[in-house]
Formats: C-alpha cells, structure tokens, sequence
C-alpha cells in the first residue's frame, strides 16, 4: 500500500525543531524590518517627490511610533490568549498588507496613515517571538535565541539599503513598497506548516519534547494585570528601555537621512555602504546572546551574566560624541558601526531578563507593558529629533545619544538587585 505524499508530509518528524522555529522567529523579524526599513531609505526621495519638511518627516514617524507604543500592550494580550501560532500569524498579514498600501500615498497625510496601520501590526512579531522562546528554549539557549531574533532586526536593516534602492532603480518608489510588503505572505506558508506549541505539535520528536518539556506553557488564566504593573522588576526593565531604545530607532529612521542630505552620501553609495552599522549590530546582539549564554553555562547567576554583557555595552556608547564632531565619513560609519554593536549587545541581554525573570503564561503580556517604554521613548525621541535637525544640526543628538545608555544601566542596576524576579504571586522562571 503506497502511501499518499500529502500524508507523510503531515506526519513527518523534524529533528531539532525548536531550531527551525527560531529561524522562522529570525525570519520573521528580517521580515519586520525590511518592511519598516523602506520608507527610511525611500526618504530622500519621497522628502524631494512629495515635499515633505524634517518636521512632517518626523511626525510621518511619530504617527508609527505612537501607534506601536499603544499595541504593544494590546499585542501581547493577544498573543497570551490567542496563543503565538495564531497570533503571529494574524499580526504578519496585519503589517504586510498596510506595507502594500504604502504604494498608493501621494502626500505627508497618506504616508503617516500607513506608517500608523504598519505600527498596529508590527509590535506584534516581539512579543510572539518573547512568549516562544520561554515556551521552547532551556535558560541557556533564551539569550542566544533573543539575540538571534534582534540580529533579524539588524539583517532587515542590512538588506534593506541595498534591496529597496535596487527596487527602486528598477521600479520607483511605488512597486518598491508593494514587493517588500508581499514578503511577509511567504513566510506565512513556512509558519503555518512547522509552527504549533510544544505539546501539541506534531513535529517535535519525543527526545526534543521531553528536553523542553520544563519550558511548556503554564494553564491560561487570567493575566494578574495589578501584580504586573506593581512589580519593581517590571519597571526596573521599562524604564531602561525608554531611555536607551531611541538611540535604535535613530538609527532605523535617520541614518539614511542623514548620511545623503548631511554627510553628502549618493543613494548609490547610500544602497553600497549604508547597510554596515546593521552588519556590526548583528554581531553584537549574537555575540551578546552567546557571551552570557556561556556565562550562564558556567555557572553564573543568569541576571549577573547578562549584566556582565550590559555594562561594558553601555560604557562603550559614548563614542557617539565623536560622529558630532563630522569626521570623515569613513571614520563617521566605523563610529556608527560601534554604537550599533554596543547597542545590540545591550538589547539582547536586557530583552532577555524579561524571559528570565518572569512566568511564560505573562511572558507576552509583561513583554508588552515593558515594551511601552520602548514605544514611547522612541516617539518622544523622534519628535525632539526633527526639531533639533531643524533648528540646529545633527551635533546636539550624537552627544545625547552617547549618555543614554550609561544612565540606563544605572536604573535598571539600581532597581533590579535585592527585588524578587516578579511579584510574589508570579513564580519566576529563573534559576
């Protein structure tokens, strides 16, 4: 009896399958970002097509970053009661069809509707991919897996320059953001077919199930939003974010800007070069990731390990004054490149504490409100950006940029020691 290909496809077994779901998760997040990359660099073109003034530029951003600051919480309510399969899934159509609409913009007005739809969606992807790795991964492998997710920011951010400049010369400006949208629909197949929760998935080998089987999901419950939002360690996490993650969403926004309109970059030297400072932040969230992993391996404690990856990262940040100063633009971009590494070690190892500290059944919830300082600081941030850039230069926020950091670790060094991993009606997950 022969039996049919559709079947034994259903029922095949993949080895080492929470690997294959982190490369989706990777994935997923390259995704994200080639999507939000886009309009960064179309913006000296679309600045000049459609008129558009720092300050518009600025609000055009600020309409996506306010969006995504609120849907951060709301996405993972989401993702804890949807569960992450379906939830992901819902969040990628969400983001890559408003992606698509960016094609028929003709004004300031239009592009700040898209880019406020593309924030509904993409808070979406983190906080999936925060509930999956406390349901899939051993405490060692949690930070190399959210470094991993980071790097798929920075390699969105890396494909992006050349990518959507060679869509460009080849299509304009329009059919460029219809093709990077339609990205995210490929991807889907992939997740649908390998993608469901340990225990239920059909996939996983015995061996894989029963070495993860202490990362499974707790029962779903009702999430103890008053505990959540009281924890110390919920702010000591937060708070760090708002401070330190605009210097990311600088980088994302202004950086093709600035490198063309300031620094006297083509945008074919902008498509060639522009993608390296992504590059250097995908080693340093790997590398972040792997370091207190091994820490951790040996036998540290896990929030001492990711602190001994966060305080040489915040300590190298402010060598950001020198790029205010306009040195060479080779000098400027190697500058760029060490912020963007320092930056990503950083993020990797804060971002991880979340899975560390906390219950996976809040994971997606507490990733959220965590994520809100994220949000609002980056909102915040950018408004302030299009007024300094307008009225003065680009000098006063390298200067900045270069103190957030250090002042993030002390907050976050100050608040955490000497508190419990969570509420006390939260268990924490940490060992």
């Amino acid at each position: 009896m022969v039996s049919e290909p559709g079947l034994e496809l259903s029922r095949m077994k993949i080895k080492h399958l929470r690997w294959h779901v982190a490369a989706l998760l990777f994935a997923s997040t390259v995704i994200n970002y080639v999507d939000r990359q886009t309009l960064s660099v179309l913006a000296p073109v679309l600045t000049k097509e459609l008129h558009l003034t720092e300050s518009e530029y600025a609000a055009i951003l600020q309409a996506f970053l306010y969006a995504y600051t609120v849907m951060n919480v709301f996405s993972g309510i989401l993702v804890d009661r949807w569960g992450t399969r379906l939830a992901l899934s819902a969040f990628m159509v969400w983001w890559s069809a408003s992606s698509i609409l960016h094609a028929f913009a003709r004004n300031a007005w239009h592009l700040g509707v898209c880019r406020l739809l593309l924030g509904v969606g993409e808070p979406g992807n983190f906080m999936a991919a925060f509930r999956v790795i406390s349901e899939w991964y051993l405490p060692r492998e949690k930070a190399f897996v959210n470094g991993l997710v980071n790097a798929g920011a920075a390699v969105g951010a890396v494909i992006a320059p050349p990518l959507v400049v060679w869509l460009l010369s080849l299509y304009g400006w329009r059919t460029t953001f219809a093709v990077t949208g339609l990205l995210g629909f490929v991807w889907l197949a992939a997740w649908l077919f390998i993608y469901e929760v340990p225990e239920r998935n059909r996939r996983i080998t015995p061996e894989e199930l029963a070495l993860i089987g202490g990362t499974r999901p707790g029962e779903r419950g009702q999430t103890p939003w008053k505990a959540l939002l009281l924890s110390r360690t919920t702010w000591a996490l937060l708070l760090p974010r708002f401070i330190s993650d605009p210097v990311w969403w600088f980088y994302l926004f202004w950086l093709p800007k600035y490198l063309v309109e300031k620094r006297g970059f083509t945008m074919a030297e902008l498509g060639l070069l522009g993608w390296l400072p992504y590059l250097s932040a995908d080693i340093g969230s790997i590398g972040g990731g792997l370091v207190s992993g091994y820490m951790v391996r040996r036998g540290v404690p896990v929030v001492r390990a990711r602190f001994a990856v966060m305080a040489p990262c915040a300590l190298l940040m402010p060598v950001s004054f020198l790029i205010g100063a306009d040195p060479p633009a080779a000098t400027t971009l190697v500058l760029i490149c060490v912020v963007t590494l320092a930056h990503m070690g950083w993020r990797a190892n804060l971002s991880t504490l979340t899975n560390d500290l906390f219950p996976t059944q809040v994971v997606g919830s507490v990733s959220g409100i965590i994520a809100l300082g994220t949000g609002l600081g980056g909102a915040l941030f950018t408004g302030l950006t299009g007024r300094i850039v307008e009225s003065y230069s680009y000098g006063p926020l390298f200067v900045l940029m270069g103190l957030l950091h250090p002042l993030a670790f002390l907050f976050v060094r100050r608040l955490l020691p000497g508190t419990p991993p969570a509420n006390a009606s939260l268990p924490s997950p940490a060992k």
